[in-house]
């Protein structure tokens, strides 16, 4: 009688546990983002699938129509970005689908995943790429170690004042440190939103455009979901009423505390996967650019 008691006890509990979860899941939508509210389409708005309520959307690109692209609204100035993106699959070759942040000056910052179709069964080149105060070119490519157009996976910035990580499911994938002591201009004056776009890029993203696009498997779909952003120094609709909230700071700010480099993961990255480094392309570069020297 004691022990029938006790599991109805427990039941009960479970039941009332299980209903204030629930609850809270309908109250604060479990953390989840209506991306309608947080993004504005920049181009070919008939390209954009909202799913689920908002929570994930899709970019399109057609032979008649063109690609798709979309903007968050608000700015940021450091902190952790967070997106979780499923490609394109099957023939993807000559497609390029873009996810970066940037800010909007002639001079601009700018850090960017690319992720270059293929042709079926072949794996997915991801190149990242950073501008510091308009001066890019510091091209880096890898092979992808998994297949990532079966399921989502989490693409993520971490930017603090000593470094910035790119981050392929909380693997480090590459570095870019602060290296003003050496004359290389830093990331941390330029408030940046997060974009993303699907493009016909057949004239240099396969095989350096060797392969092109074969329209016959269209459409080409990219999917997103799971949009997290956190640890900023300053969040805004705008560049400069970001800006703002760092001055009203007084020189305060110092966003997110560096995450700590996982040099073994990203040595196993470099070794393994890696299959363009501008630094240590010597046509380009014949004397490699002075933060080269400094990163692993």
């Amino acid at each position: 009688m004691v022990e029938h008691s006790f599991t109805e006890c427990r039941i009960a509990f479970c039941v009332v546990l299980i209903a204030s979860v629930l609850n809270s899941c309908i109250v604060e939508n479990c953390g989840a983002v209506d991306l309608r509210q947080e993004l504005v389409v920049t181009w070919a708005p008939t390209n954009v699938r909202f799913e689920g309520g908002g929570e994930a959307l899709q970019l399109v690109l057609e032979n008649t129509t063109g690609g798709a692209g979309f903007a968050f609204k608000n700015y940021y100035l450091l902190g952790n970005i967070d997106m979780q993106i499923k490609l394109v699959p099957g023939d993807s070759a000559g497609t390029v689908t873009a996810y970066y942040m940037s800010s909007e000056t002639s001079n601009h910052d700018e850090l960017d995943f690319e992720f270059l179709g293929n042709s079926s069964g072949e794996p997915y080149v991801l190149q990242t790429n950073v501008f510091s105060n308009g001066i890019g070119e510091r091209e880096q490519r890898i092979f992808l170690w998994f297949d990532p157009t079966v399921d989502f996976h989490t693409y993520s910035i971490r930017w603090s004042e000593e470094h910035i990580l790119f981050l392929v499911d909380g693997t480090p994938i590459r570095v870019f440190s602060n290296n003003k002591d050496v004359g290389v201009p830093y990331l941390d004056s330029q408030p940046m939103r997060v974009f993303s776009s699907i493009w016909n890029g057949d004239s240099w993203a396969t095989r350096g455009g060797l392969v092109k696009i074969d329209w016959d498997h269209a459409p080409f779909i990219a999917s997103y979901r799971g949009f997290e952003a956190s640890g900023s120094a300053c969040v805004a609709t705008s560049s400069a009423a970001c800006a703002a909230q760092v001055t009203a700071m007084d020189g305060t700010h110092r966003g997110p505390a560096s995450l700590p480099l996982d040099s073994a993961k990203l040595d196993w990255v470099k070794r393994n996967f890696m299959v363009y480094d501008y630094c240590t392309d010597q046509k380009r570069n014949p004397v490699p650019p002075p933060e080269c020297s400094r990163e692993l």
